[in-house]
């Protein structure tokens, strides 16, 4: 079968801060009340590295983890620490990439049962692809206590990606089974060149890949640029970018049976006010409804954020807004609150991005901005925010700030 080439939709190497769009859009959203924003941290593009695209890693009260894509000693892309000391901030950078190790981290780590950094990079390692296709990682913290204030951690590979078995795995989290496994997603790559979903296998000291499923074709759905996610029977859901019957990417579930990975298509996007081009991948909440957002289309232009709910074997798709015009909207995954609220970023909504929220009103749903970016305190954020215990909400924006090479956020209610 003839591979589709890879559409390409990444920040271009340094030049991802060319520049910036400061059209305003008018859009008919809600004010958001009273909300604080505050920059934690300017990347400035050397060690703490710079364009740091997808979200953080809670690893507790004011401690987070995260990567940025590019920056770093050789440009390859760093993963740094962000601690709260007393009022302020510190950003630790704990791993710089070297290419041949890895390059372009563009999602961001989860951390292990052991207490280890799991994650994939973008490029670098094989050079089966152009730039290499891509490694899952381990980062391990110095076995002895550290006295200093930069304190590098040790990185093992556990796999380097060669085209056949998928390539450039992008903004999905891996995520752990009870068993101790990784699964993840490749955009490119495996047995028809259009994206897998893989598994890691912990043995002996090694790691053993597995691929459960390789995309086929435009109706199958391809571009699985986002992760998966478990729900309590070990069904996996995702999403593609691109494909399904409709041509405007898919909602996919896989099922595990006796001799493989079964795969469904729940929803595949009609375009118009639906919307199409799903980046990030969809979450679950306690009563098993999915939520997630498209990139493109809706009723505004800007993408959208939906709902699908299982009934006697069927999904129900319910429209919960239409995201602001942008030329581009969400690239990752919602977040879902305690209270059933929708939060989510939009690439270049109103020019520079924004952090926007979902919430029921009177049996729908409203739309919230909560920050609009302005450039010099960030732009173009393009990965998930996160909320601690308070209610606070942490972030990330691609660009912009102090030097333009990103900064961390928070928004406070």
């Amino acid at each position: 079968m003839t591979t589709r080439p890879r559409f390409t939709f990444h920040l271009p190497l340094p030049a991802f801060a060319l520049v910036m769009f400061v059209a305003l859009t008018m859009i008919a959203t809600q004010p958001a009340q009273a909300q604080t924003y505050t920059v934690l941290h300017y990347f400035t593009g050397g060690g703490d590295g710079s364009a740091p695209v997808s979200g953080l890693t809670m690893a507790g009260p004011g401690n987070f983890y995260g990567t940025a894509a590019y920056g770093g000693y050789e440009e390859s892309g760093t993963i740094f620490n962000l601690r709260q000391v007393g009022s302020g901030w510190i950003l630790t950078p704990l791993y710089t990439f070297h290419n041949l190790d890895g390059s372009q981290p563009e999602a961001a780590p989860t951390i292990g049962p052991d207490g280890n950094l799991y994650g994939t990079t973008f490029r670098g390692g094989s050079s089966a692809c152009v730039l290499g296709c891509g490694i899952v990682y381990k980062l391990t913290p110095p076995a002895n206590f550290c006295r200093s204030t930069s304190c590098p951690w040790t990185e093992t590979v556990l796999h380097y990606f060669y085209s056949t078995d998928g390539a450039y795995p992008g903004y999905g989290k891996l995520i752990f089974d009870r068993s101790g496994n990784l699964y993840g997603t490749t955009g490119s790559g495996g047995a028809n060149g259009l994206g897998t979903v893989f598994e890691l296998t912990p043995s002996n000291g090694s790691w053993t890949e597995t691929v459960l499923y390789s995309f086929s074709s435009d109706a199958d759905g391809y571009l699985p640029y986002s992760g998966v996610i478990f729900d309590s029977t070990g069904n996996l859901y995702g999403t593609t970018q691109n494909g399904g019957p409709n041509g405007n990417g898919t909602v996919y579930e896989l099922s595990p049976t006796g001799s493989g990975w079964t795969k469904s298509i729940l929803l595949s996007f009609g375009g118009g006010n639906q919307g199409g081009g799903p980046r990030g991948g969809v979450i679950m909440d306690a009563q098993g409804n999915l939520y997630g957002s498209t990139a493109s289309l809706g009723p505004q232009g800007g993408g959208t954020a939906y709902q699908l709910s299982p009934s006697n074997g069927q999904w129900n798709y319910t429209l919960l807004a239409g995201l602001p015009a942008a030329a581009e909207g969400p690239w990752d995954s919602p977040t879902l609150d305690a209270a059933g609220n929708v939060y989510l970023t939009s690439y270049q909504a109103l020019g520079n991005g924004a952090v926007v929220e979902v919430t029921p009103s009177d049996g729908g749903w409203q739309l919230n901005t909560l920050h609009a970016f302005s450039g010099s305190d960030g732009a173009w954020p393009t990965g998930s925010v996160i909320l601690d215990a308070s209610g606070n909400i942490y972030g990330t924006a691609s660009i912009g700030g102090n030097d333009n090479n990103g900064v961390i956020f928070e928004i406070t209610p």
